[in-house]
């Protein structure tokens, strides 16, 4: 994730300033076919949190010696294009999808509902395995002193709520997927 993000070669002192809550990135990847999404905020200079399957891990820079939580993980990363590698013990190789493809899954109809601008998660009113219809409600993202409430762009069924209320998002941050459409 940090490498999908840039942040492998040195993690940023301020990455993480914002008023509310340390600022959160989204890491999209994809591994043997499979989706993957990472969510990354720094709560402290040189640290990372990486949210990966409903789980967390604490990510530290000590030098030139990766320490995922707690334990020193001798890890290398390697990016070319569109192309990841990780290389700790086995290699690992994802592909990161290109974030301005907005035709593809966050356009209409898509199955991604991102942040349109930064700001701040006021409200989630979905949940995993909810079903919903284009147009019903399941945020609200504070910005510029606004809330702009985020809909769904097509009838389905929510796969995953990648947010929390209170959390601060950059723009085309990744707060709901929806299930794929099967045909």
């Amino acid at each position: 994730a940090l490498g999908a993000l840039g942040l492998d070669r040195q993690l940023p002192v301020l990455a993480g300033f914002a008023l509310w809550a340390p600022l959160a990135q989204v890491a999209r990847m994809v591994w043997q076919g499979e989706d993957i999404t990472a969510r990354v905020t720094v709560p402290a200079p040189g640290i990372c949190a990486v949210a990966l399957a409903k789980r967390e891990h604490l990510v530290e820079r000590r030098g030139e010696s990766w320490w995922i939580d707690g334990q020193k993980t001798p890890a290398t990363i390697w990016r070319s294009g569109a192309e990841l590698s990780v290389f700790c013990g086995n290699g690992y190789h994802f592909t990161l999808p290109d974030a301005l493809d907005v035709a593809g899954e966050s356009g209409a109809g898509g199955n991604l509902i991102e942040a349109p601008m930064p700001g701040l998660v006021k409200a989630v009113f979905a949940q995993a395995g909810q079903g919903v219809v284009a147009g019903d409600r399941l945020a609200i993202l504070e910005a510029m002193k606004m809330e702009h409430v985020l809909v769904a762009a097509r009838d389905g069924v929510v796969a995953e709520v990648l947010v929390t209320p209170g959390a601060q998002l950059e723009a085309g941050a990744a707060l709901i997927r929806l299930q794929e459409e099967t045909a």
